[in-house]
C-alpha cells in the first residue's frame, strides 16, 4: 500500500481484476442455477440439488424474475368472456348507462381496429411488433370509416345517454361519425385538422386529407399558410414526449369538467397506460366513495382493472352491439353523404393544391356518376363502387342491410 493509506496503481488494477473475476463467477453460477431450475425436480441429480441449496439468493432472484416475466406475458394476453358471461355483464352495463346522470366515455385505439387501423399494445399492435423487431406496414387512414362503436357512441350522445367523449385517437373518426365537436376532447389531436396559432382565437382548418405528412415530433408546421393572417399552420398532433397546449381540438377544459361531473366512466378499447397519468380524468382528489364508477371494455389487462366496478373482456364492436340492443336503440349506419368532414372542410387555395400527396377522403358519389360508372364498366362496377366508397354502412350492426348506390 502506498504512503498515506491509498492503494498503488498495481493494487488498484489487482482489485479491479479480482472484482471482474468475481462478477464472471457469479454470472456463471447464475447460468448454472438457471439451467438446473429449468429441469423437472425429479430429473435433477444430487450435485445439482446441492448447488441450489448453496445458492438460495440466486434461486430467489431468478424466481422473482420468472414471475415478473410471466405476469407481463399474462397482461399482454387477450382474454374473451364466454358469450353468456359477456351478455350478463352487458346487462349490468346497460343498467349503469340508464341510471347514470353524467356518463363520460374514454376511447382508445381498440375502437378503431375494426376500421383496419392498428392499435398499439394488442398482439399485432404497433409497439408490440416493434418490440419484437418486426416491421410495421403503413396504413392508409383515408380509407378508414367510423366503426359500429363510433356510430353507437354518437347515437348514445344524441339520446343524451352520454355527455362527453374523451379520446386518445387522432384518426378523426369520432368527428366523422357525427359526434359534435363540442362533445369531443381529442387529447392527442386530429389528423384532419391544422390550426393557425397566430390568430386569436386560434383559427381551425379542417381538411379532407391527413395534414401530418411533413410533421413529426417537435416539428409541427404543415407547410401551408393561414388564409387570414398568412402565418404558418401547424398540425394538432401530440406525440409521445410532448405536452398538448392547443385549446382545440384537444379540448382539455371540457374533458376535466366532464370528469369532475361524471358519476360513470366507460372506457372502450384503451390500455389506459397513458390515460392513467392524467389524475384529473379519474377524480383522484375525491375520496374513493365519491369517485365515478368505472366500467372497462378491453381484451387485455389495464392498470385500472382493480378499481373497476365491472371489466368486460370483449371486442368493442361486440360489446356495443349487445349494449345498444339491450338499450333498445338502433345503431345508425355510417353514411358518407352525411359525413361532417365534407361540410366542415376548408378547401385549399389554388397555390396550395400541391402542398400534400396524401390521398383525400373520397367524397360521396352522386347517383348520376354511379350510374354512369355502372354502365361504362359492367360487370366490374360492383368492385369499383366497393373500393371507391359506393358501398355505405361498413359500420352497420350485424344483420342490418347495407345501402348500395345504384
Amino acid at each position: 500500500m502506498a504512503a498515506g493509506g491509498s492503494l498503488s496503481r498495481t493494487e488498484r488494477k489487482a482489485a479491479a481484476r479480482a472484482e471482474i473475476l468475481q462478477q464472471e463467477e457469479q454470472r456463471d453460477r447464475r447460468r448454472q442455477v438457471s439451467r438446473i431450475l429449468k429441469k423437472p425436480v425429479g430429473e435433477r441429480n444430487p450435485e445439482e440439488s446441492l448447488l441450489l441449496g448453496e445458492c438460495e439468493d440466486i434461486v430467489r432472484e431468478l424466481e422473482r424474475r420468472r414471475k415478473k416475466r410471466e405476469g407481463l406475458r399474462r397482461r399482454q394476453e387477450e382474454v374473451c368472456d364466454e358469450p353468456e358471461e359477456l351478455k350478463r355483464k352487458v346487462i349490468e352495463l346497460a343498467a349503469a348507462v340508464r341510471s347514470a346522470k353524467h356518463l363520460v366515455i374514454y376511447t382508445g385505439a381498440g375502437i378503431s381496429t375494426a376500421a383496419s387501423i392498428p392499435d398499439y399494445r394488442g398482439p399485432n399492435g404497433v409497439w408490440t411488433l416493434l418490440q419484437k423487431g418486426r416491421s410495421i406496414r403503413a396504413t392508409d387512414l383515408s380509407e378508414a370509416e367510423p366503426t359500429l362503436t363510433h356510430m353507437s357512441i354518437a347515437c348514445l350522445h344524441k339520446h343524451n345517454l352520454v355527455q362527453h367523449v374523451v379520446s386518445q385517437n387522432c384518426d378523426g373518426l369520432h368527428l366523422r361519425s357525427g359526434l359534435p365537436q363540442a362533445a369531443i376532447s381529442e387529447l392527442h389531436g386530429n389528423m384532419y385538422i391544422e390550426v393557425c396559432t397566430s390568430c386569436t382565437p386560434n383559427r381551425e382548418y379542417v381538411r379532407v386529407f391527413d395534414v401530418t405528412e411533413r410533421t413529426a415530433l417537435h416539428r409541427h408546421h404543415t407547410g401551408r399558410m393561414c388564409h387570414k393572417c398568412g402565418a404558418q399552420l401547424r398540425d394538432t398532433i401530440v406525440h409521445f414526449g410532448e405536452k398538448g397546449t392547443l385549446r382545440e381540438p384537444l379540448n382539455w377544459e371540457a374533458a376535466t369538467e366532464a370528469a369532475s361531473k361524471a358519476d360513470v366512466i366507460l372506457c372502450l378499447g384503451s390500455s389506459l397506460k397513458v390515460l392513467k397519468k392524467y389524475p384529473h380524468l379519474w377524480c383522484m382528489s375525491k375520496p374513493p366513495s365519491r369517485r365515478p364508477k368505472l366500467y372497462i371494455v378491453n381484451l387485455q389487462w389495464t392498470p385500472k382493472d382493480d378499481l373497476a366496478a365491472l371489466k368486460l373482456h370483449g371486442k368493442c364492436d361486440d360489446v356495443m352491439r349487445l349494449l345498444m340492443e339491450e338499450l333498445g336503440l338502433e345503431i345508425p349506419c355510417y353514411d358518407r353523404t352525411k359525413d361532417p368532414i365534407f361540410s366542415l372542410a376548408i378547401p385549399l387555395s389554388p397555390d396550395e393544391e400541391g402542398s400534400h400527396s396524401r390521398r383525400p377522403v373520397a367524397p360521396p358519389w352522386s347517383l348520376e356518376e354511379a350510374q354512369m360508372q355502372e354502365q361504362q364498366q359492367e360487370p366490374a362496377s360492383q368492385l369499383s363502387l366497393s373500393l371507391s366508397g359506393g358501398w355505405f354502412g361498413r359500420g352497420c350492426a350485424k344483420g342490418s342491410k347495407r345501402k348500395k348506390v345504384n
